[in-house]
Parts: C-alpha cells; sequence; structure tokens
C-alpha cells in the first residue's frame, strides 16, 4: 500500500516596515479591564480600599464598638481588606507605570484565592454586623443609647468593599478558568 505524506513548508515571518518600533504598548486578548496590572483592576483595589477604611474609621470612630463581637470582627476584616487591597493597588500602579502585564499563573491564582478569602471574610463580618444593627434597632428599639447610624454606614461601606472584592476575584477567577 503506497500512502503519500504530507509534506510541510515553513513560512517566514514578514518582516516589518516599520523600523523596529518596540517600544509600542502591548495589549493581549486576555488583558480584560479589572484584571491585576490593568485601569479597571486598579479602580477595583481603590475602591475595595476607599470602602473598607471608610467602614474601618466609622466603626473605630464609635466608643463602644469593642463591647459587640461583631463589630470587632468587622473592624479586623476591614483592616485585612485595606491592607490586601493597598498592597495590590500599589502592585497594580507599578505594573501600569512600566507596562508590564500580571497574567502569569501563579500570580493570578494568588490573587484570587486570597481575594475569595478576603471577600468572604470581609462578607460574613458585614453580616455579622448587620444582624446586630437589626437586633438594637428594630428588635431592642436602643438605638437612642446607642451608635446605630455609624453601625448601619460601617455595614453598608463593609458590605460595599466586599462586593469589589468579590468582583476582583471573579475576574481573576475567570482568568484562570479561559487558560
Amino acid at each position: 500500500m503506497s500512502v503519500s505524506h504530507a509534506s510541510i513548508h515553513p513560512v517566514e515571518d514578514p518582516t516589518t516596515t516599520d523600523g523596529g518600533n518596540n517600544n509600542a504598548p502591548r495589549v493581549r486578548m486576555k488583558d480584560i479591564q479589572g484584571m491585576p496590572g490593568t485601569k479597571g483592576g486598579l479602580a477595583l483595589r481603590l475602591s475595595q480600599f476607599i470602602f473598607a477604611v471608610a467602614a474601618l474609621s466609622v466603626m473605630a470612630s464609635t466608643s463602644d464598638f469593642a463591647s459587640v463581637t461583631a463589630f470587632t470582627y468587622l473592624v479586623v476584616a476591614t483592616s485585612l481588606q485595606c491592607l490586601w487591597s493597598l498592597c495590590l493597588a500599589i502592585v497594580d500602579i507599578y505594573a501600569l507605570l512600566v507596562m508590564r502585564s500580571l497574567q502569569n499563573y501563579r500570580i493570578v491564582i494568588s490573587f484570587a484565592v486570597v481575594d475569595g478569602i478576603a471577600s468572604t471574610f470581609t462578607f460574613a463580618a458585614a453580616c455579622a454586623s448587620a444582624g446586630i444593627t437589626v437586633l438594637i434597632d428594630n428588635d431592642l428599639n436602643s438605638c437612642d443609647d446607642n451608635h446605630c447610624l455609624q453601625f448601619e454606614t460601617a455595614t453598608a461601606m463593609a458590605f460595599i468593599s466586599c462586593f469589589s472584592a468579590l468582583t476582583s476575584f471573579l475576574l481573576n477567577f475567570w482568568s484562570l478558568a479561559s487558560r
């Protein structure tokens, strides 16, 4: 039986005529706004940081937050969210300044894992604080003796910070899943 074999002919890369301009920024299809190293990612990190700082400062400004465990948990969770978001915002700023892509597998997986943990941690703290706030306001009717407005504001800011961290987690996870 005589079978013909396909032959392979190499194709040369066409030369560029623009003089080899290698300083142009490289944009890849997988660099979607909101992922690490993009302007959207920086905006998400800054929003996480700003809302976590707002929740932390409003809750810490009350004199009696330490008497309730859920409020102390909220202060700890938003403190960790502040630190994580600030560190990654600095990394995003650096990546944007030097025009580097942060789409390395190990970097993205560490961002995704810590974003998932931080958003879950902040969400749990916000839910616990919301439950205590509802208990104080609606069930005990003792908002006159407490700082209900500050507790509600801090809880709302923590929820917003949590949801922006969740968005970062989902985009990083999607980046990993689409490889």
